[in-house]
Formats: C-alpha cells, sequence, structure tokens
C-alpha cells in the first residue's frame, strides 16, 4: 500500500472531547492483551520534535518524498548533509518516561505488542521487545542497486571522512533526523555510495510517498486481529499508514484508547483520547498498576 504524503489535517468541530483522566487507559491495561501503536509525540520528550504537534516541524518544513530522493542527485546531496548532521543529535536521544512505561507494561506482560511508526528506535533502547517498526528505522541505511543494508554508524563515519570540516549550524532538527540547512550551508557536500556495488544508498525509512512493505502491515493488521485493545500513543494519526489500524481494531469491536495532547484523526474511532503529555500520563497510569518504570539498563 502507498503511503500518501499527507502533511495537513483540520480537526472537525463535531469531534469528541478528550478527558483528563488516564484511568480508563489502566483499566485497558490490567484486562491485558493490548496493542500499543506509537507515533512522534512519544518521542518529544527525548528531544525528538513531532510533526504536527505545538512547533511541529511540519509548520516551517516539508519532509523528504521517495520521488524527489530517487530522483535527484542533488536532492539527495541535500538530504545526506542534513540527515548526517541531523544524526548527531538524533543518535544521542535517549528514551524517555512514555518509552520505559511501554517497555515496563510489556515486562508485565500486558501487552500483545508494539507497532511503531517512529524510526529512533528508542522503543527497543528503553527495552521493549518485538517492536514492529513500521516505517523502519534511522539506524539502517539500504542500497537502492543491490540491497545490501549496513548500520547507519557506519555510514556515519564514512561520511565524517569524506566532508572533513562539515560543521554548519542548523535552525531546527526535524523528528525523521533532517536538520534544517539552507542550500548554502549544504555546498558541495560529498555523498558516498554503497561500499558493496557503488549504488545509492538510502535510510531504510519509509518516506513520504513511499510504499510501506505488504507483508509488514499485513504483520501489523494480524496483531490488530489478536489484541483484546489498542492504545495509540503521541499519534495524530494524520497519514493512513496509522490510522488503518485504528479503523481495523474499531470494526472489530476492539476499543480504541488514544493518549495525545491535541485531536487526532482517529478521535471518532475511539472510546476516548486522554488529553495529557504522554510521559506524566503514562507515569500516573504505572502508578496505578503498580508497574515500576525501572528495567534492564539500555544499551
Amino acid at each position: 500500500m502507498r503511503m500518501r504524503p499527507t502533511l495537513s489535517w483540520t480537526p472537525s468541530e463535531d469531534l469528541p472531547p478528550g478527558t483528563e483522566d488516564p484511568r480508563p487507559v489502566a483499566a485497558a491495561l490490567r484486562a491485558g492483551g493490548v496493542l500499543v501503536l506509537s507515533g512522534a509525540g512519544l518521542s518529544t520528550e527525548s528531544g525528538i520534535p513531532d510533526y504536527r504537534g505545538e512547533g511541529g516541524s511540519l509548520r516551517r518544513h516539508t519532509p523528504m518524498t521517495y520521488q524527489a530522493f530517487t530522483g535527484s542527485a542533488q536532492a539527495r546531496r541535500r538530504y545526506w548533509a542534513r540527515s548526517h548532521l541531523g544524526w548527531r543529535t538524533f543518535g544521542r536521544a535517549r528514551p524517555n518516561a512514555g518509552h520505559r512505561a511501554v517497555a515496563a507494561f510489556g515486562r508485565q506482560g500486558l501487552l500483545s505488542g508494539v507497532i511503531t511508526q517512529n524510526v529512533d528506535g528508542l522503543h527497543q533502547a528503553a527495552g521493549s521487545e518485538g517492536v514492529v517498526e513500521l516505517h523502519g528505522s534511522l539506524g539502517r541505511v539500504v542500497c537502492l542497486s543491490c540491497g545490501a543494508s549496513g548500520s547507519r554508524r557506519e555510514l556515519a563515519g564514512r561520511l565524517e571522512e569524506a566532508n572533513a570540516g562539515f560543521e554548519p549550524v542548523a535552525a531546527a532538527m526535524n523528528p525523521d533526523g533532517d536538520a534544517d540547512l539552507t542550500d548554502e550551508q549544504v555546498g558541495d557536500f560529498r555523498v558516498v555510495p554503497c561500499a558493496a556495488c557503488g549504488g545509492v544508498l538510502k535510510p531504510d525509512v519509509v518516506f513520504f510517498g513511499e510504499t510501506v512493505p505488504p507483508s509488514r502491515v499485513e504483520h501489523c493488521r494480524a496483531l490488530v486481529r489478536e489484541a483484546t485493545s489498542l492504545l495509540v500513543l503521541g499519534s495524530s494519526l494524520t497519514v493512513m499508514s496509522g490510522l488503518r489500524f485504528v479503523r481495523q481494531a474499531a470494526e472489530a469491536g476492539k476499543p480504541v484508547l488514544i493518549v495525545n495532547r491535541d485531536p487526532t484523526r482517529g478521535d471518532r474511532h475511539a472510546l476516548l483520547r486522554v488529553g495529557l503529555p504522554l510521559g506524566a500520563a503514562l507515569t500516573t497510569v504505572a502508578d496505578l498498576l503498580d508497574v515500576s518504570l525501572d528495567g534492564p539498563p539500555t544499551s
């Protein structure tokens, strides 16, 4: 299924109001079998901005599309210059209380699975296992010619070597790890090819306008079928790649609960939306369940 580059969504006035009571979320988790679907809002407290919340990057930044990346060498140079700089900050991000809460719920056997729209790897860093990365991971790169995959950290070392002295100051960082740079700052940044075949390297993420692998979509659909309820954390559900699972759960009669400060495109399909910050809300839920957020050390 092709991920359409939907960049904005305007809430209608007939959406159900949110609540500030997280107890229904605790009750759903207590019953078990909860499938978590997380979005960029879960990572904002780790210093990674979201797309559409207050101060979201879409107010000033249009994400790279698959068509632009594959169709233009200059677009790739601009992307890799910006992404290389952004990776220095992105790669230092650490899990916040929300990520730790999800991992703790998993350790207690309250979850049936975790699907994330994020590409930051913070769920895994917090200790969650079996996370389905719907949109891939910035920690990996893939060659568009031979299909070879590799480590983003290894690529970062190659880019550092090829671009000694590249130290521009970015205006801001975006949730896809792309730092805001002008064309003048990008300059003649050197893009390195695939070490195996010399082909074009791309981050192993689903760009706007790109196809989410059908097998991954079906895996997620199966997780929804097996779940007792669906808990959406920090996603506006603007793009269909996440909203379709909310619709699937609702059509199957499974309760959908959303924790997001702002209204979402999935609110009309949900039992309720808790309009609180993610870290505070999930910490409160953990306290209600007497679940400790302390867990195994992160890598």
